[in-house]
């Protein structure tokens, strides 16, 4: 049903009350049986109407911005525009309650957008928690059981002490990477790592971070290239140190998750007028659809019983995705099935003077 603006509500009171005094003039004046009563009862008409209409007017607008104002004041309190000029007179030809209605209805789907964003975030927060919780927890415990043991007698057995020191280290070590790398993460959001821009070939760049995996590749059977195509330099503008993070995340998560009879890790340069579009994939096992567009988020495992074993922190590549993106640059990721996976970036390309 429409809404009645002001104005048409004091034209209709003052239109029936004209009518009315019509009615009555004439049935007056016929009764008394004057000879002027039309003209009378036109002019009484129109006063009626200009006065009834003048007040009516007035009268409904005061009414309705008294009603309005309350609705504004606690719907509004930041945005203030729209009732002054109400209140300022300055569109007295509005609907000023269909203009109500439309502001209450914007604020009513702003507000359920923002109930589920909360409702979203608060989701996120609960298994962010229960994720940093249960990495720490395992490490932890892992400690004290190893310690307790050595505490109760275990230290003087040659046969236990060093290898209960030894587990107990690399529970530390492990501990200490999933506080550094939450650390890396939290300071790339708020900014506080300032990127350091240089220029230097990413191609030997792939290279040392090939030579760092080296031995973890073997130990897997994973073999590593560079895309043969490659032979000049590709001279790169990025914070090399912040790069180098990335790609290396990148080729120990494919060397992880590379086929277990032995698999290859390939990395690709292509050439798109002022950037550098970079990709790592492998020949593992893959990754399913429902998985690919959470790949990104801190702990987030396709196969959280497996990736433990493998090791890491479960964060690796949400450093990637921060550190790409503090660059101003984008990363994707596309996958099949026991076929592969392949991810992309791209990177500025340096401006040789």
């Amino acid at each position: 049903m429409q809404t009645l603006s002001h104005k048409t509500i004091a034209l209709l009171v003052a239109g029936i009350a004209s009518a009315i005094s019509i009615v009555a003039v004439l049935v007056s004046g016929f009764v008394i049986a004057q000879n002027n009563t039309i003209p009378y009862a036109i002019f009484i008409a129109l006063t009626m109407f200009a006065v009834i209409y003048i007040i009516t007017f007035y009268i409904t607008k005061e009414y309705i911005i008294q009603k309005v104002k309350p609705i504004y004041k606690t719907i509004h309190s930041a945005q203030t525009s729209t009732l002054k000029k109400i209140t300022e007179n300055e569109h007295e030809e509005s609907n000023i309650i269909a203009t109500t209605e439309k502001e209450v209805a914007e604020w009513a789907k702003r507000k359920i957008i923002e109930i589920e964003e909360l409702k979203r975030l608060e989701k996120y927060r609960k298994e962010y928690i229960g994720n940093v919780s249960h990495e720490l927890k395992t490490p932890i415990f892992s400690i004290q059981g190893y310690i307790s043991t050595l505490l109760d007698g275990g230290l003087y057995d040659e046969t236990i002490n060093k290898a209960y020191l030894e587990k107990a280290d690399k529970a530390i070590q492990r501990m200490t990477s999933i506080v550094r790398d939450l650390d890396s993460i939290t300071r790339l959001e708020a900014g506080e790592l300032k990127l350091e821009y240089s220029q230097f070939n990413i191609i030997l760049l792939v290279k040392e971070v090939f030579e760092a995996q080296e031995l973890l590749a073997k130990e897997r059977n994973v073999h590593m290239y560079i895309d043969m195509g490659v032979e000049k330099p590709i001279m790169v503008n990025a914070d090399k140190k912040r790069i180098q993070m990335a790609l290396n995340n990148l080729v120990i998560n494919a060397i992880k998750y590379n086929n277990p009879e032995g698999g290859k890790i390939r990395v690709r340069f292509y050439d798109m007028d002022n950037l550098v579009l970079v990709e790592v994939s492998d020949t593992g096992i893959g990754i399913e659809q429902e998985h690919l567009s959470r790949i990104f988020e801190r702990f987030y495992r396709v196969d959280k019983s497996r990736s433990r074993e493998q090791g890491g922190t479960g964060l690796g590549l949400s450093i990637v995705k921060h550190i790409i993106e503090a660059h101003g640059q984008t990363i994707s990721v596309k996958s099949t099935i026991n076929k592969g996976t392949s991810f992309t970036f791209t990177i500025e390309k340096a401006i040789l003077q």
